[in-house]
């Protein structure tokens, strides 16, 4: 059973990464690699649902303070939580993205106000590469991945979209998946998520009169130049994604082949 045969109404951009043809061909196992934002809108309706599935571990990309003001995830069953935080308090961007969402005065954030929300999603995915504690929970939630006992295994961060996409990216490249079909995977949060956007915006104008939406739409959504961002990092930083799997992840040869022992056909 795969989560893209099925929908969440808790979770509309969920999805099982099972299907995409990774190195050799073969293909990555349905119903293992599960992404997902976070789980505790799920409805009554959707347990039994994510209940077939019988996830075996639950990664939560999400630092504590999201995780304590946000609705308990929904989990069914007993299944390991392995919290990894991806997060860095003083970095600015990630307070500039928080008081924009919250309606906050941003004033304080001049610069980054007049570079734009778009420059500033840029910078969390640059930072995704080289901030320490992202790649200390990547590389743990890499490391689970390569252990049976965690599968199937659901990841998610809050909006499901950004921490989530980028380990979505780092699973799928070891996995050999190509770049193209990596890509496709990414931006479906757009088109999974179209009316969640809407409500969102509105619930935010009732808060905040005079919003202005252009300035929040690009937090909500995932777009291209994000992940370049992000491509663009990983070259600058180790020359190619190989390098960064093992210089920045840590991840050795035999831990490659034990992710691909565990999700490929």
């Amino acid at each position: 059973m795969r989560v893209r045969d099925w929908e969440l109404v808790g979770a509309p951009n969920a999805r099982d990464l099972g299907g995409l043809v990774g190195a050799d061909g073969r293909r990555v196992r349905a119903g293992q690699l599960i992404r997902t934002p976070a789980l505790g809108r799920l409805t009554d309706e959707d347990l039994p649902v994510l209940a077939k599935l019988a996830p075996a571990c639950v990664v939560d990309l999400r630092y504590a303070a999201e995780i304590a003001e946000a609705p308990p995830d929904r989990l069914p069953g007993e299944p390991r939580v392995a919290h990894l935080p991806v997060h860095d308090p003083a970095h600015p961007v990630f307070t500039y993205v928080s008081a924009l969402l919250l309606g906050h005065d941003l004033d304080a954030y001049g610069g980054l106000a007049e570079q734009g929300t778009p420059a500033a999603m840029a910078a969390i995915y640059r930072w995704f590469v080289t901030g320490e504690s992202a790649r200390r929970g990547f590389a743990a939630a890499l490391r689970l991945a390569a252990d049976p006992a965690n599968l199937p295994l659901v990841f998610h961060c809050s909006a499901g979209k950004d921490r989530t996409g980028w380990l979505a990216v780092v699973l799928l490249t070891v996995l050999g998946v190509d770049e193209a079909a990596i890509r496709e995977d990414y931006l479906r949060h757009n088109e999974l998520t179209v009316s969640l956007r809407e409500v969102l915006l509105e619930a935010m104008r009732r808060r905040r009169p005079g919003l202005d939406a252009d300035a929040v739409r690009p937090v909500l959504e995932v777009r291209p130049e994000y992940l370049d961002a992000a491509y663009d990092e990983v070259t600058r930083v180790h020359g190619s994604f190989g390098v960064y799997l093992r210089d920045g992840l840590g991840a050795t040869d035999e831990l490659v082949s034990a992710v691909r022992a565990n999700l490929l056909e």
